[in-house]
């Protein structure tokens, strides 16, 4: 195939994509800002401009595919700003966002979505579902950062919009990075294939220090309060072991090939205790049962002082593994004879590689990724592990994904108020294990 033909069908494609189950007409998606017959420049907006949104678009732009960033949308002026002249910077020749394509507020998203072939949607994750269901509604290629969602009516409107981007042929990718990561998928790829047996066990950890801490500010309101420091309000980060210890839990499905029936465990705040640090636990300890009777044990904490550990081990019939993001991943048998070992040394950036397969697949015109119902389900386990750690009970996945409790604001201003307040001392409400309900 040649130059010429290549174009043509990436062009064909990307109308396509967005054509598909729409009913919107080509002159239509011309003015969106999709492809003209004579360009064949993908266009992206990135949604969401803080430290990640940027890398992300780093990342994108990064790529050896024909790319330029048209729109970007965020809730702060000052997050977009700031990334902006960040990315202009670096890709002066691949970034085109006059003042009129920076939208801030809260539905900026639409409007910056209208604008791109694909999108890379970085927001704090409780915005997720929302973006990524325009998204799709618009016919758009969509990169996402995890997790994907924070409670169950989140996943819900994630798995529909899943299901719609399969019939539209749009790609999907999910920043769960250690799914394109060498050391990963080559081990994985020998686990799937019996090395090391059935699994029947596991232990999956992310423990370490925990994240910063955005201090209130004079004459915030409470909408910005909680937006400047999301990570502590689960409307907004579904907790750390959503936010954070979903690379693991995803890990273990991986493993598994399968997903948890029920999840138990337990949870407290044992050292993040002040009022900086809103309503989320700071350790959580849960049980995954799959279905064939196997457990694969997880935790997490944010305690500073004590040992860091990010990795997962597994334990088959046959063998045994291990797996890190910094390390080598191991095979051995059951002898403790090690069968297999894929350095990291010289191992691609896994986040690099997410864009660069990404954009790979659009440039030639191919259907390739489908990543939001997979990553869905890892978010949801690990929503479910909170629901566990929070309630002190057993919690079932099927009654759990019927769960009706959006964490979601009512209204989305700054004048609004999120459904989480605090006292006259500043603190919040802490989930209690016997009281809290979540399902």
């Amino acid at each position: 195939m040649n130059n010429k033909e290549l174009r043509d069908k990436r062009r064909e494609f990307i109308k396509a994509s967005a054509l598909v189950a729409g009913g919107v007409m080509l002159n239509q998606f011309a003015f969106a800002g999709g492809h003209s017959s004579t360009d064949d420049t993908i266009k992206i907006a990135l949604i969401g401009c803080g430290d990640r949104g940027t890398g992300a678009a780093f990342q994108a732009l990064s790529t050896k595919a024909n790319l330029k960033l048209v729109a970007m949308a965020d809730a702060f002026e000052d997050r977009l700003n700031s990334s902006y002249q960040k990315l202009a910077e670096r890709f002066k020749d691949k970034v085109d966002v006059p003042q009129d394509r920076r939208f801030v507020g809260f539905d900026g998203y639409e409007k910056a979505i209208a604008l791109a072939d694909v999108v890379l949607l970085v927001t704090p994750p409780g915005f997720r579902p929302m973006h990524f269901e325009e998204a799709v509604k618009q016919g758009k290629h969509v990169f996402m950062e995890k997790p994907v969602a924070v409670d169950a009516p989140g996943i819900r409107k994630v798995l529909a919009a899943a299901e719609l981007a399969k019939q539209k042929k749009l790609n999907v990718v999910v920043g769960l990075q250690r799914r394109y990561q060498a050391n990963y998928r080559e081990t994985l790829k020998r686990i799937q294939d019996g090395a090391i047996g059935d699994i029947v066990g596991g232990q999956v950890y992310w423990n370490s220090g925990g994240v910063w801490v955005k201090k209130r500010q004079p004459n915030q309101t409470e909408m910005e309060y909680q937006m400047r420091n999301w990570y502590y309000f689960n409307w907004l980060c579904g907790d750390h072991i959503v936010e954070q210890h979903v690379h693991n839990i995803d890990v273990a499905n991986w493993v598994k090939n399968a997903y948890p029936v029920s999840i138990q465990g337990t949870g407290s705040r044992a050292w993040r205790t002040g009022k900086d640090y809103g309503e989320i636990y700071d350790n959580h300890a849960v049980e995954l049962t799959y279905a064939d009777g196997s457990v694969i044990y997880s935790q997490c904490r944010h305690f500073e002082g004590t040992a860091n550990r990010v990795d997962e081990t597994f334990q088959g019939t046959k063998g045994r593994t291990y797996l890190s993001a910094g390390n080598n991943g191991v095979l051995w048998d059951h002898k403790g004879k090690e069968i297999f070992s894929h350095p990291t040394k010289g191992n691609a950036n896994p986040y690099q590689t997410e864009h660069d397969e990404l954009f790979d697949a659009i440039s030639k015109g191919q259907f390739k990724f489908q990543d939001a119902e997979r990553a869905a389900k890892s978010c949801f386990t690990a929503i479910v592990g909170r629901y566990a750690t929070y309630s002190g009970q057993i919690i079932k996945w099927d009654d759990a994904l019927k769960a009706e409790n959006s964490l979601m604001p009512d209204r989305l201003a700054w004048d609004a108020n999120p459904k989480l307040m605090p006292d006259g001392n500043g603190l919040y409400p802490i989930p209690t294990p016997g009281k809290t309900k979540v399902v």
